[in-house]
């Protein structure tokens, strides 16, 4: 293998790739990145076997060749070199890179491709494709919700329903839920359900660039593993096996006290409360009062700690219905305020021991339950 390519080009991929190296592995060879030449450019593939990621950039090839070497080694030394060209070479029959910059020479042993676990090829099965904005959105409004801990696998993941022209996203940790839905900019053929690690849709969303407008999706007929191909980068991903739990019927259909405030002093006022609540278990209580005659309505947020103090802080609200209380762990509440967009947010309640449903103001495709916490009032 011989070629070229700029320093700040391999950098870049090498840093994208490097999201997919395993850390904690049984199988030494997934600590390396493997380097290929592929149709007169340069193409970086790691892995951790349930993740893979692929990133293609401009070389000028003059020998085909591919190996494998270390990931970190290779990352940390590329990143120290200067903003100049790269000259990469592999003797034949040889697993020793050698790569050359300016004044900067290195060798650095690897270990032959051949060995490097395969890539699952994703081709069969359904495809569509979605706009790069909207999707982005999607996952940010939904991926921070599944579950952390690995008791039910299923909500590690995200549920995805693709159908006909319209794809829906749902995450749930047993103490909250979101659900989104956005349009496809292609049609699905066959309505199909699968479960995306919330993991693989938080590292695609740091790939996606200010460069790409569309990410194309597939997923294969077996329902093992889903394709994201973006303009440089491939990212293909183990699905979860398993049934999400049916969510629709988790969302109240109907509410006694609804409350619409501005998001950015809900936020201000939930992470206020929170400092007091730390100790409190992360309590945060929320007051509704309706307003009569010339008392405006009124959303108070208050957390108590019997041994630091207590905390109120009151904003604005319209009222529709009685008064209401509910307490809520005031992590949950700001997680899903910092991702709301719109200006304004409705807050729906039925009593203090039934869920809470959030939904921001003049959009209907985005719905937030949250489980309350039970408090002495």
């Amino acid at each position: 293998m011989k070629l070229s390519c700029l320093q700040a080009d391999l950098n870049r991929g090498l840093s994208i790739v490097g999201r997919a190296v395993a850390t904690r592995t049984t199988l030494p060879i997934t600590n390396n990145v493997l380097l290929t030449t592929d149709q007169s450019r340069l193409k970086l593939v790691a892995t951790n076997l349930e993740m893979a990621i692929s990133y293609w950039t401009g070389a000028k090839v003059e020998e085909e060749g591919t190996v494998t070497v270390p990931a970190r080694l290779l990352t940390e030394f590329v990143n120290s070199l200067p903003n100049d060209r790269i000259d990469i070479n592999l003797p034949a029959k040889s697993k020793t890179l050698g790569l050359k910059c300016a004044r900067f020479e290195a060798r650095i042993s690897g270990i032959d491709a051949k060995d490097f676990p395969p890539i699952p090829k994703v081709d069969d099965g359904i495809t569509t494709r979605v706009e790069v904005e909207a999707f982005r959105q999607a996952i940010s409004h939904v991926a921070f919700a599944a579950a952390t801990e690995e008791s039910r696998p299923v909500l590690t993941g995200v549920d995805a329903q693709f159908d006909k022209d319209s794809l829906t996203l749902a995450a749930a940790d047993g103490f909250r839920l979101a659900v989104y839905k956005l349009p496809l900019a292609a049609p699905v053929a066959t309505k199909t359900e699968v479960i995306i690690p919330a993991r693989t849709l938080a590292e695609l969303n740091r790939l996606i660039g200010d460069g790409d407008e569309t990410v194309d999706i597939t997923v294969n007929a077996a329902k093992g593993q889903i394709l994201f191909r973006l303009k440089d980068i491939e990212l293909v991903s183990q699905l979860i096996q398993g049934s999400f739990p049916q969510y629709s019927q988790l969302i109240p259909a109907s509410f006694t006290s609804r409350v619409v405030v501005d998001v950015a002093e809900f936020l201000r006022a939930t992470k206020t409360a929170s400092i007091f609540a730390r100790d409190g278990s992360g309590i945060v209580r929320l007051l509704v009062t309706p307003g009569e005659g010339k008392t405006a309505a009124k959303l108070s947020i208050s957390a108590r700690s019997e041994e630091i103090g207590d905390d109120v802080g009151e904003i604005d609200a319209a009222v529709e219905g009685t008064e209401a209380k509910i307490a809520f762990n005031g992590k949950y509440l700001t997680d899903v305020l910092s991702v709301l967009r719109e200006s304004q947010v409705a807050l729906e309640t039925t009593s203090p021991s039934s869920p809470g449903v959030l939904r921001p103001v003049g959009v209907d495709n985005y719905v937030h339950v949250v489980m309350p916490m039970f408090v002495q009032w």
